[in-house]
């Protein structure tokens, strides 16, 4: 009796056993759980654009720093002497302008006086035209009265002069209207060559444009000589000292941004076809075991680097041995995002962590895997 009461527990005891293994198989099934989990983070290269000596280093390596904290400072004395050279530049080009200015003003009044003296010569000669006329008048009178003793000879030859003499200054004014014709068309000439010398008025003319472009490539470069931190962050890597040579253009140090933690989980592609964007996510540090931390799914990577294939020596693929028995799964990134950390925890860019998955979690759950594809797309 006794026998059969303990083959009775011993067969219980593995039937729970076998449940237990099923249903932990089933819910690993059902939500994918794997240990190959990464902390990842944005991670910002801070690059000088301008070159010099570094004069101060007010941070240390790994300390935070929070946005517009002055991170380090180039040598601004270079710059700040181009920068005055420039601004120079901008005056005389002002003093050049204005100067061109007043040229255009003294052509226009130039021009002004040419076509008074035209009016004028035109005026003159439509009086010689009039003088003519009447003088002319006057003679045919004279001569019309000298028959019949009317006047005298001597009257009418005064007439006869008066006469030649208005037209001999016709012909004078009739040449006074070429010559000021002449000296219109010269004083337009110069007025033309002075605009074009100008240009545009105001802050409009090109040599000002220039000049207070160049000013503010001058000031913009005194202004990167001090590298301010762009984002909340810790400062990572830093090998810079005071009188270290900061390069335009070459990374200094780097800085891992607070605000834009994550963590790639790396599950098996037989594990992946129901998860979806959105699904619950429960991820563990390996440094903090006991304090689990909630996120979710926030996307699925669509590719991985393809070791066999690739070129190798003497540009031939690269193919690595394998057993034919033996098929490996790939591993495919899932991006998880996190929520609020629990007290204590601090994330570092590297660590591992283990991540499970909740499939059928995301709104509007369920569906196939291709459902769930068509929605990450």
């Amino acid at each position: 009796m006794n026998d059969l009461r303990n083959y009775g527990i011993t067969a219980a005891i593995v039937l729970l056993t076998v449940i237990a293994v099923l249903l932990s198989y089933w819910d690993n099934l059902v939500n994918p759980w794997t240990r190959d989990g990464q902390v990842r983070a944005e991670i910002i290269q801070i690059t000088p654009r301008v070159s010099g000596p570094l004069v101060d280093l007010p941070v240390v390596d790994n300390q935070f720093v929070r946005t517009g904290n002055l991170l380090f400072e180039i040598d601004p004395r270079t710059f700040q002497a181009t920068y005055d050279q420039r601004r120079a530049e901008l005056d005389s080009t002002g003093d050049d302008v204005e100067a061109l200015a007043k040229q255009v003003q003294s052509a226009q009044a130039g021009v002004a006086v040419a076509e008074a003296g035209l009016e004028q010569a035109r005026t003159l000669v439509a009086e010689a035209e009039a003088t003519i006329e009447k003088n002319q008048a006057e003679y045919l009178r004279q001569q019309e009265m000298l028959p019949k003793k009317a006047t005298s000879q001597k009257a009418v030859d005064r007439a006869k002069a008066n006469y030649a003499v208005a037209v001999e200054q016709r012909k004078a004014s009739v040449a006074g209207i070429g010559q000021a014709q002449a000296s219109l068309a010269q004083a337009e000439a110069a007025l033309a060559e002075a605009r074009a010398q100008l240009g545009a008025v105001g802050d409009a003319n090109a040599d000002i444009r220039q000049a207070q472009a160049a000013l503010r490539q001058a000031e913009l470069d005194l202004e990167f000589t001090r590298v301010r931190a762009p984002v909340d962050g810790y400062v990572t890597n830093l090998n810079l000292r005071t009188g270290s040579f900061a390069v335009a253009n070459q990374p200094a140090l780097a800085l891992v941004d607070v605000s834009s933690y994550w963590v790639d989980g790396f599950f098996k592609e037989t594990q992946v076809a129901e998860i979806r964007s959105g699904d619950d996510a429960r991820v563990t540090l390996m440094g903090y075991p006991d304090q689990p931390i909630s996120g979710h799914v926030d996307s699925m990577g669509w590719g991985i680097a393809q070791q066999d294939g690739s070129t190798g020596f003497e540009l031939l693929p690269n193919v690595n041995p394998s057993f034919d028995w033996i098929r490996l799964a790939q591993r495919v990134p899932v991006r998880i995002e996190l929520g609020e950390l629990p007290d204590g925890v601090e994330l570092r860019v590297g660590t591992t962590a283990s991540v499970l998955v909740k499939t059928g979690t995301a709104e509007g759950g369920g569906g196939s895997g291709k459902e769930a594809q068509a929605e990450n797309r």
